[in-house]
């Protein structure tokens, strides 16, 4: 008998509506759509507006789209993953939150945080668990409310993040399909430059740390980058040679969506064509533990069975790695 592996049986997803455009910005902080444009490559993100609303109302969301699309019983989930860098709150955890809103009663779960390799990191822990042969039906929800710890006076990072939030069905399966492999990795010393300064056990919330803006995340622009082009290249390329993929047998690379340029680079450094890398961050923004996942939902009514993705991300922390999949439908 074939190795049970895990398989991605469906993905839907919950956008904001409100769309803040970079004309918009501009008028909050001293920028321009071209400056934005020619840096990133985002020209608009969705914001999550509403009193009390988080990031398990848009995973919640999400899910019961996914349930429906899929006739699937919350019944009949048996562990839940959230993957998320901005639960809504330390504890409980935000997977306890979205089983309570969906009605998943017969589940068990918990969240899992690694910056903008949330999402992939999440995909590979709920593969073995859905090895083992114990899981059947497993919800894997990733998503944030990035504008929850986003500075609207840093010109160099207000531009790069927007919310949302995406749902994954993962099932077994026996057949030529699922994923396959995965080469992940993380160096500590990459936690100086890119990092939310307050509101851990470090600096827990005071008026100091709110008066320095300590709760809004920082970056080091030009560190990250250099880092995120190598590390996802490198990880990605690594990959395909010990499956033995060629860039022509690729249907598609599937980058964490960052920056435009990074996004670029990375292609180029695998040598695929456009067409085989998917960007969707000019309508959408860094939605960090989603852009993966919702690339994939844009793309999959053109994703085939068989079809061999690798999907790449890079993160605080740093975080970082590829996964390789063949898509199950």
């Amino acid at each position: 008998m074939s190795k049970i592996k895990a398989a991605i049986k469906g993905i839907d997803v919950f956008l904001p509506e409100y769309r803040l455009t970079n004309h918009e910005l501009s008028t909050m902080v001293d920028t321009s759509d071209d400056w934005i444009m020619q840096r990133v490559g985002i020209r608009e993100r969705r914001i999550l507006k509403g009193d009390g609303l988080a990031t398990s109302d848009m995973m919640s969301e999400a899910a019961k789209k996914l349930l429906e699309k899929t006739n699937t019983s919350p019944k009949d989930i048996d562990l839940v993953i959230a993957a998320t860098n901005t639960p809504d709150m330390l504890f409980p955890a935000t997977a306890c939150i979205v089983c309570d809103k969906v009605g998943i009663h017969n589940a068990w779960g918990f969240d899992l945080l690694a910056a903008c390799s949330s999402f992939i990191y999440a995909l590979e822990t709920v593969s073995k668990f859905v090895e083992s042969g114990q899981y059947k039906k497993v919800l894997l929800v990733a998503g944030d409310k990035m504008s929850s710890i986003v500075d609207y006076t840093d010109r160099n990072t207000c531009p790069l993040f927007g919310d949302a939030a995406t749902a994954l069905l993962i099932e077994p399966t026996n057949d030529e399909t699922g994923i396959f492999d995965k080469i992940f990795h993380v160096d500590g010393s990459g936690r100086e430059f890119l990092y939310m300064k307050a509101g851990g056990s470090q600096y827990p919330a005071t008026h100091e740390t709110v008066d320095k803006r300590w709760h809004f995340a920082h970056q080091e622009g030009q560190t990250v980058f250099r880092f995120a082009v190598s590390r996802m290249a490198d990880s990605a390329l690594e990959l395909m040679a010990r499956n033995n993929i060629k860039p022509e047998d690729l249907a598609y690379l599937v980058p964490h969506q960052a920056n435009l340029r990074i996004i670029d680079a990375v292609g180029h450094r695998m040598d695929l064509a456009p067409e085989k890398v998917m960007v969707n961050i000019e309508k959408y923004g860094n939605t960090t533990s989603a852009t993966i996942p919702l690339c994939l939902y844009e793309w999959e009514d053109k994703l085939k069975k068989g079809d061999k993705i690798i999907l790449a991300a890079f993160g605080g922390g740093f975080t970082w790695g590829s996964l390789y999949l063949k898509w199950s439908y």
